[in-house]
């Protein structure tokens, strides 16, 4: 944006309009100490993009106040559409001052003005400066009013936070038909509900362009309509147009006042002597930013390159931090670290320092092995922990051998598919378009199709939203949306795994993905570039998929696979005796579960029962709510209520565990696997109450998942590692991956069937309990090709 004469920027920040913005278009995210942080998080991420995007020499913000503005003084209803904002929103607006402050940024407001009044009378007072380019950065598009030329532009959003546009003086011409400064004879003839500014009823927008393109200003409009009607109505308006500017002269000259921007606010603004890099210091931004949690944002600090100075002393005490600590002591540290503060995941050295406060990492670390000491962790980290961090190692370095022969023949394949798909959405909808931009897909369904049904959600611009769980409500009115939702998901594969995976390998074809010990806040191990536990398992295309991960030649992929362990994790936790009962005797969980909920003898049990009582094992274990239940069942509300409730009648001892689990989680502000294993929950402090409801739901499930993916599996691994070294076929039998609570091993093929009892054993043996936990193996030269054992 910068050229020849603008060799500066100033960036003025709309800050109301942005926190606005990032509010209602991320989730309501809470601190450890329960402080409500989504809008701060979006502004922080749109302040260091910006930085980055734009480098200014100058940063200013503009606030309102909350006195009434000479607006509402004038007119007691501007505004008065508008809801109350939320507690939590008025929060975050006065916290926004402590990020400016941090970043350097001072704060410009007046009372009596809105903050575009401060923004205009900074661009007024710096008009003069030729060689200053401002940059106008707002969620409101009122602001391209201001626009002037390149000298003046707009940064706005198109949709949520991150699809951002630039917008010159050249720019808003194409968009409106007209020049910038006349956007407030537009609103003055059309009004602004958004503002309750109320222009003349019965013109609309289009009306509104007509005459503003032909005619210009509502001043040149009046004088045209006293002088001769004869060419407004040669332009196209009819005689009721002409009477209703007529009769609301004033209404119109009034709404035009209104959408004014002023720009002769009480402030002087006077470009300073320093550029705002000058006073910035990224240490200061990254404690605000660890008091709110914002670890990711911390990482993004960096791109911003305040000063070279800076950035080199920084990067020099990291890495003087660094010098000594090799990378096996840094992993066993943070694994301590994730054990105390289950937020904290897969931490890196700077985690470490930045918890303990300390600049030495032998320090840090005599800190944190007391903290696990003091929390009475250290039998988890030591005995299941510690054990593996080898096993996981010596996985990713062996690493998964791919046939990518097989992937191009399935990219060539699915392609073909694709453009198939596309010719058939086109047919449908009459005419070709960009089946990958939201915005066309939503005039097409919504404007020309006319597709609709009840409940829909909107973007945050306010637009009707086409994500695969709005379309799927549209399944039923027209055949498109299936082809839609087939074209995403095939598009989708083909571009995270068919066409990504063959890049990835090394030169033997093998692909050697990470798997993150201490990935998750449950205790589950994650895995990254590439996702391996996210490898589609079913349809068609998936099964194709796994047939490209192959065994070594020689070899045999051996899967381990636990039976129902989360469910049989609930009996152990919840001690319920009827469903202990259940995998005493052997009995299959989900026929059992119905027997006892619809109150038939199990062998009356029908497929349909089982299938309801199946959602419903599945639906109690991850928190799942009334309408939740109801959606995955297929039925009625009041329906899905009785499941619900018969289930709990049923199972009293496990409603009863539930309610302990989220009492203790309040009391206390984790949860407890059987092991011990924390979780913490910030979400329980929020003063939301949906966000209260959802930190409860995830704190049902994580004693289960947990213990089962968390303690149990890791576990099986270990004592697995030990029993081949035991019976000497360690150097035969290699651990590939943990795919949630499956093992997966490579055995050379001699030895398969004494390698698959040693796994089955040591897997069903991992942990003591009075029902048995059942392991099914599978065996085969490829991930799609498993056949049991």
């Amino acid at each position: 944006m910068t050229d020849k004469k603008h060799q500066e920027k100033l960036v003025i920040l709309d800050a109301h309009a942005i926190i606005h913005r990032a509010y209602h278009a991320l989730p309501d995210f809470t601190s450890s100490t329960g402080e409500p942080t989504g809008g701060l998080y979006g502004l922080s991420a749109m302040l260091i993009r910006l930085i980055s995007e734009l480098k200014p020499g100058y940063l200013v913000a503009a606030y309102d106040l909350p006195e009434p503005t000479f607006r509402k003084q004038a007119y007691d209803g501007y505004k008065a559409g508008r809801q109350k904002a939320d507690d939590d929103l008025i929060s975050q607006i006065e916290r926004s001052r402590d990020i400016f402050t941090a970043f350097n940024i001072p704060i410009f407001e007046a009372p009596g003005f809105e903050a575009d009044d401060i923004i205009g009378t900074i661009v007024e007072q710096t008009k003069t400066e030729k060689d200053l380019q401002v940059i106008i950065a707002s969620g409101d598009m009122d602001t391209l009013q201001l626009t002037a030329g390149d000298r003046v532009v707009v940064y706005t959003f198109k949709q949520g936070i991150k699809d951002t546009i630039i917008y010159n003086e050249a720019k808003v011409k194409e968009r409106f038909g007209f020049r910038p400064g006349l956007l407030v004879d537009y609103k003055g003839l059309r009004g602004d509900p958004s503002d309750n500014i109320i222009g003349i009823s019965g013109i609309g927008e289009k009306t509104a362009t007509l005459l503003i393109s032909h005619f210009g200003s509502i001043e040149a409009i009046y004088r045209q309509l006293n002088k001769d009607e004869k060419p407004l109505l040669a332009a196209g308006l009819k005689p009721r147009i002409l009477n209703l500017l007529k009769d609301n002269k004033e209404e119109a000259f009034f709404s035009k006042e209104l959408a004014t921007i002023r720009r002769d606010a009480p402030i002087v603004f006077r470009r300073p002597s320093d550029k705002w890099q000058t006073g910035f210091s990224l240490s200061v931004v990254a404690e605000l930013f660890k008091s709110l949690n914002f670890r990711s944002l911390s990482d993004r600090l960096k791109v911003i390159s305040p000063t070279d100075s800076e950035v080199l002393e920084e990067k020099t005490t990291s890495s003087s931090a660094r010098r000594g600590i090799d990378e096996q002591s840094v992993k066993r540290v943070g694994l301590a670290l994730w054990l105390i503060d289950s937020d904290q995941t897969t931490p890196t050295l700077d985690d470490i320092l930045d918890f303990t406060g300390q600049s030495s990492f032998t320090e840090a670390e005599k800190i944190i092995m007391a903290e696990l000491k003091k929390q009475k962790l250290t039998k988890i980290y030591e005995e299941i922990e510690l054990p593996i961090i080898p096993i996981i190692d010596q996985a990713k370095e062996r690493g998964v051998l791919l046939n990518t022969r097989h992937l191009k023949k399935l990219s060539i394949k699915h392609h073909r598919r694709l453009n198939e798909l596309a010719k058939d959405i086109y047919r449908l909808a009459g005419r070709e378009f960009n089946l990958n931009s939201p915005k066309q897909l939503a005039e097409v369904l919504f404007t020309e199709m006319k597709l609709t049904v009840g409940g829909l959600k909107k973007t945050a611009g306010g637009g009707r939203s086409t994500r695969e769980s709005e379309l799927a409500k549209l399944k039923d009115k027209h055949p498109i949306i299936n082809l839609i939702l087939a074209y995403r998901e095939i598009q989708k594969i083909l571009s995270t795994y068919v066409d990504n995976l063959p890049a990835l390998v090394d030169k033997d074809n093998r692909l050697h993905a990470n798997f993150n010990q201490a990935g998750t806040t449950t205790g589950r191990m994650s895995s990254n570039n590439p996702n391996l536990q996210n490898i589609p398992i079913r349809g068609e295309l998936g099964e194709d998929i796994r047939r490209a991960f192959i065994a070594t030649p020689g070899h045999r992929w051996i899967a381990a696979d636990y039976s129902q362990i989360e469910m049989r994790v609930l009996a152990i936790l919840s001690g319920d005796e009827s469903l202990l009962n259940i995998f005493r005797e052997g009995r299959d969980v989900h026929a059992g579960v119905a027997s006892l909920v619809f109150g038939v003898p199990e062998a009356e049990v029908t497929k349909d029962m089982r299938r309801r009582a199946k959602v419903i094992n599945f639906g109690i274990i991850y928190g799942m709510g009334v309408n939740a239940l109801r959606v995955n069942l297929g039925t009625g509300r009041e329906e899905a209520q009785k499941f619900y409730d018969d289930f709990f009648k049923t199972f009293p001892t496990i409603r009863h565990y539930f309610d302990q689990v989220i009492s203790d989680a309040y009391t206390k502000g984790y949860t407890e696997t059987l092991f011990g294993r924390r979780r913490y929950f910030s979400g329980l402090k929020s003063r939301l109450p949906y966000v209260r409801a959802q930190a409860e739901r995830m704190a049902m499930n994580a004693p289960i998942q947990g213990t089962a993916t968390g303690d149990i599996v890791k576990l099986a691994m270990k004592n697995t590692d030990t029993a081949l070294k035991e019976a000497g076929l360690a150097d035969h039998s290699h651990f590939l991956m943990q795919i949630h609570d499956e093992l997966i091993y490579e055995v050379l093929a001699e030895h398969q069937d004494r390698v698959a009892g040693i796994i089955k054993q040591s897997m069903e043996q991992a942990i003591k309990t009075d029902i048995p936990l059942i392991v099914d193996i599978s065996i085969g030269e490829n991930w799609g090709e498993l056949k049991s054992f």
